[in-house]
């Protein structure tokens, strides 16, 4: 398998994952395990994004996160210290990958998660199964889900956790520059048309994104629509339908991508090397934050918003932008944009 196709396989898995689409995995009886040592500290009550009461202690000094989203924001609220443990997957940042893991987030071990003493347990709807929350406080541990549907979901469910971890100044400050950035970002392509994309999930079968998944709200920030329609989260196309459609771009989000690279491959791939997109060299990869509903996220709509309309940030200085976080073909582009008829719309 060449490198392209295993970063393609990865990241297929954490959009699965996301879904839900594996089966549920067999968690330990609760009797099993350990009970956890009780608090002194005194507890409070506390609803999650999916409507579970639990009570956390009101000083939180431990937490345990089951995803690689929560760990990001853990440390974006400067709470890095209290992080005991997190999960395999859990990359962003480096020091994250230091951190006692507890197996990936499908399938963590109760009594490693246990061992830890956590005050409380970070869990998302979007990868983790209720199973595991629901064991955990079985045995006094209270988990805490958020649920992020949208980007201005992930900011409200980022600023309800910080509270509950005792970090509400930190939660109001981070979201707020974040909405500020939005919105931003939002009135300088107010008056542009939105560019018509394919998202590419996976290639064999090809798989992009449906119109109600959280990447697709993504792509409305930075002035883009999917060329395809669909209800579906994931759903399938034949090459042939798009060379129909004809997508102004294609678009990948994967780990130390080589955007030259995958440009090279797909101007010698069959079908592929007759897209305009390619022949033109509109091919972005705008990493893997692209695909966690995490502050991060924020960063990649915003450099895809300068690919996608590089004439509205004359000022290079005026949105982010790291090279070495994002690659984009060194392809030149068409100075103007193909209409809506292209997207057989």
């Amino acid at each position: 398998m060449d490198s392209t196709t295993h970063r393609r396989t990865l990241m297929f898995a954490a959009l699965c994952a996301l879904t839900a689409c594996a089966a549920p995995a067999a968690f330990p009886a609760p009797a099993q395990l350990e009970q956890p040592v009780p608090k002194n500290d005194s507890p409070r009550a506390v609803t999650d994004d999916v409507g579970r009461r639990m009570r956390v202690p009101v000083e939180v000094k431990r937490i345990v996160t089951l995803a690689p989203n929560l760990t990001e924001e853990v440390y974006d609220l400067g709470l890095g210290d209290r992080l005991a443990g997190d999960t395999e997957w859990c990359d962003t940042p480096a020091e994250a990958k230091t951190k006692p893991h507890v197996g990936n987030p499908q399938n963590p071990s109760l009594e490693a998660i246990v061992a830890l003493r956590p005050d409380v347990v970070l869990a998302t709807t979007s990868i983790n199964f209720i199973q595991t929350a629901d064991a955990l406080q079985q045995i006094g541990i209270p988990v805490y889900t958020s649920d992020s549907q949208t980007v201005r979901g992930m900011l409200a469910s980022l600023a309800r956790m910080a509270e509950v971890l005792g970090a509400k100044g930190q939660g109001s400050q981070l979201t707020a520059r974040l909405e500020q950035r939005l919105d931003a970002l939002s009135a300088r392509l107010a008056e542009r048309p939105l560019v018509h994309v394919l998202f590419v999930v996976w290639d064999q079968p090809l798989t992009t994104i449906g119109q109600n998944t959280f990447i697709a709200d993504e792509l409305r920030f930075a002035g883009a629509e999917s060329v395809v329609l669909s209800d579906q989260s994931w759903p399938r196309l034949s090459l042939e339908e798009v060379v129909r459609l004809q997508p102004e771009y294609l678009i990948f989000a994967s780990q130390h991508g080589d955007v030259a690279v995958e440009l090279k491959d797909l101007r010698k791939r069959p079908v592929w090397k007759d897209l305009n997109a390619v022949q033109v060299g509109h091919v972005v990869d705008i990493g893997e934050e692209a695909i966690r509903p995490a502050p991060g996220m924020v960063d990649a709509i915003e450099k895809l918003a300068r690919q996608l309309h590089p004439e509205v940030f004359q000022n290079k200085s005026e949105i982010r932008d790291s090279d070495s976080e994002t690659r984009f073909a060194l392809e030149p582009m068409t100075e103007t944009k193909q209409e809506c008829a292209l997207c057989g719309r």
